[in-house]
């Protein structure tokens, strides 16, 4: 089995800051790629960010660039969500998800968190 745990939402005064922190645990073989996606009350979860297991590639939503930082810890198994800057569009359930192979398996499979809920108030 493979579990992905966020943690670190909350609620945050618009411009503040918050960590997200995403740990993916269990049966664990190879971590290809991790990446946070938000889920805004009324609308379709949208990729927020993403990171390469060799933290070469991130790639970040128009709306969140210059504000937030991705990186990954791979002893860890851990990728973080830095947001800066917080406005209150940025309002959600935030989840993360990761492309994972398991042990004595070929393929690579898709696992995601429960996510996290961050409010940003006015």
């Amino acid at each position: 089995q493979v579990q992905l745990e966020e943690s670190g939402g909350g609620l945050v005064q618009a411009g503040g800051s918050l960590r997200l922190s995403c740990a993916a645990s269990g049966d664990i073989f190879s971590i290809n790629a991790m990446r946070w996606y938000l889920q805004a009350p009324g609308k379709q979860r949208e990729l927020v960010a993403g990171i390469s297991s060799s933290s070469s590639t991130t790639n970040y939503a128009a709306s969140v660039k210059g504000r937030f930082t991705i990186s990954l810890d791979n002893a860890k198994n851990t990728v973080y969500l830095q947001m800066n800057s917080l406005k209150l569009e940025d309002t959600g359930v935030y989840y993360c998800n990761a492309d994972i192979r398991r042990p004595g398996r070929s393929v690579m499979n898709r696992y995601w968190g429960q996510g996290t809920q961050v409010t940003v108030s006015s």
